[in-house]
């Protein structure tokens, strides 16, 4: 998974202008039909959002904004690739929103094999039915 972190810009709800989206969408198409992007969009500013903070098995919403823009997400991309190096030269390459400034972060996602015995063939086959119910959904819950 690759996260691209939010700015203060991003955070302020700036959205490209028509020619970085047109290079951004093109480079997404072209990474959907090579099989490389599983998925990806960009996520609106913290102050539409809202956390959910369990403490003490208790919820507390909490409405955004949200401080501290760095640590937050303002984008995502799910991409399979055989290596973690094909997946940074994808990065590098990227044409991101504000054209000169970004910073993403790659994270691994995990598999089933990851989880090890405690990953019961019944646990296998719940998760595997309900990857062909989104599947077959389009992708929408």
């Amino acid at each position: 998974m690759v996260i691209l972190k939010a700015t203060p810009e991003t955070e302020a709800g700036y959205l490209p202008d028509q020619a970085h989206l047109d290079r951004m969408t093109r480079r997404n198409l072209e990474s959907v039909r090579s099989g490389m992007m599983v998925a990806g969009d960009g996520l609106q500013p913290s102050n539409r959002g809202v956390r959910v903070k369990f403490s003490g098995g208790k919820p507390k919403v909490i409405d955004g904004p949200f401080a501290e823009a760095k640590e937050l997400v303002a984008g995502f991309w799910i991409l399979q690739a055989r290596t973690r190096e094909e997946i940074v030269e994808w990065v590098k390459t990227y044409p991101f929103p504000l054209g000169d400034e970004a910073t993403v972060e790659i994270r691994k996602v995990f598999e089933a094999a990851d989880f090890g015995e405690a990953f019961t063939p019944e646990l296998r086959e719940a998760e595997e039915r309900q990857r062909a119910r989104i599947l077959e959904s389009g992708g929408k819950p």
